[in-house]
């Protein structure tokens, strides 16, 4: 594509279209857990089997040259929203049903492989629709919209949920129509990219894979310095986070006898889902920023701290048991600023160990393994956690955090790498 046809259109396209992929991955990976919590599903099979939803984005590499050689991304992100959408409607509609949690499971994974798909078209007609440079100005833009996408999902349509629950004393009822109205949703924003999203076709990346074969784009990543210590880091890097992330609402949902603090849906959608998330997209701001000024290195360590210390004092929470509001928001305040702080070196560290020919590819990898490292202790989480109980399980988080500084001190990177200096214009 020529370059002055680039960037055509860009303020319209971009946060439609990193709204539309932050809806789906959203209630596939949070709401599904506060959702099955609400409906009377135990802590260990919501543990166990809303982290294998991540599984689609931990395998995505081995079909993104598919995406790639086969038609546009255009009608790629098109179709998958469609079946996204689809999806949601499944949901809502058999809730109700005898055997729904078998049902809506199957429905999203539907969601979730039609959203890992989705991620990989979407990504892609971001780099050939923008010129380098523009690539980095809209970065902001387009985490923005993604993270607003985050807040309307866990935050505002928990909330509506719960105000359904209240209205009409039946949780089956409300999440049914709750999750008909997130199909409504997504079949409006599908719309609106059929008519913001321009129509370009790319050929220098399908030119560039002829010339590469599928099997080298593995093997060249595999081949990179220090890939299985990289490997190890990005497994680690959120062990911890990766099991609190799955029970930190039912935490705040169980009762005060079970361990729990008692507090209503609404409540943890307000809390989690929208105080939380604005943190979260708060603490990202600022620590792309210091990056972008100092370098990773400067800021790997204190952003890995960051990330993990926080959760301390929802292990001070367990413990106590304390149902004082300014107690579970600054604490949650505290872990989503840390999380979204500490998640952006892991981030730029990511980009750095898919430098090379294939970055779009070995990102892919990179991001993969990322899924992975998400996906695995998460599903052991539910069952750690009934066994150790909240106040064992949260201590055993803060334990978790160990083995990624351990990796860290064995890891090389380049000192300046990420500052706004070394980032090509082109």
């Amino acid at each position: 594509m020529n370059a002055e046809k680039k960037d055509k259109g860009a303020w319209a396209w971009i946060p439609l279209l990193y709204f539309t992929q932050g809806i789906p991955y959203i209630l596939v990976v949070t709401v599904s857990v506060i959702m099955y919590k609400r409906l009377g599903i135990g802590n260990a099979e919501i543990g166990l089997y809303t982290s294998w939803l991540y599984l689609p984005w931990v395998i995505k590499p081995l079909w993104s040259p598919m995406v790639d050689l086969n038609g546009t991304k255009r009608k790629w992100f098109l179709a998958m929203q469609f079946v996204v959408a689809l999806a949601f409607l499944g949901i809502g509609l058999f809730l109700p049903s005898n055997s729904f949690f078998v049902i809506t499971l199957a429905f999203f994974w539907m969601a979730a492989f039609a959203s890992a798909t989705n991620d990989i078209a979407s990504d892609g007609y971001y780099m050939i629709g923008l010129t380098q440079k523009k690539q980095s100005f809209f970065i902001g833009l387009r985490s923005t919209f993604y993270r607003l996408a985050m807040v309307t999902g866990q935050g505002l349509l928990v909330i509506f949920a719960g105000f359904l629950e209240n209205k009409y004393g039946d949780n089956t009822k409300a999440w049914s129509m709750t999750m008909i109205c997130a199909a409504v949703l997504m079949m409006v924003l599908t719309i609106s990219n059929f008519f913001a999203a321009p129509k370009f076709e790319d050929t220098q990346n399908m030119a560039l894979k002829d010339r590469i074969g599928f099997l080298e784009v593995f093997a060249s990543f595999f081949r990179k310095k220090q890939i299985w210590m990289a490997l190890l880091f990005i497994l680690t890097y959120r062990l911890g986070e990766s099991q609190l992330v799955k029970m930190a609402s039912p935490f705040l949902l169980d009762t005060i006898e079970v361990g729990g603090l008692g507090y209503s849906t609404e409540a943890v959608g307000t809390i989690y889902g929208t105080v939380g998330i604005i943190m979260l997209s708060l603490g990202g701001i600022i620590g792309g920023i210091l990056i972008s000024r100092d370098g990773l290195k400067k800021w790997m360590l204190p952003m890995l701290l960051a990330l993990n210390l926080p959760n301390i004092f929802y292990a001070i929470l367990a413990y106590t048991q304390s149902t004082s509001l300014f107690a579970v928001v600054g604490t949650v305040v505290l872990e989503q600023f840390g999380y979204g702080f500490g998640f952006a070196a892991f981030l730029i560290y990511l980009i750095y160990i898919s430098e090379g020919i294939s970055k779009t590819s070995h990102y892919a990898i990179a991001t993969g393994f990322m899924a992975l490292g998400m996906m695995l202790p998460g599903m052991l989480s539910g069952y750690i956690q009934e066994w150790l109980g909240y106040d064992g399980f949260f201590l055993w988080v803060v334990i978790a955090a160990i083995p990624a500084f351990l990796v860290l001190t064995f890891l090389e990177y380049p000192e300046d790498y990420g500052k706004k200096s070394n980032v090509s214009d082109a």
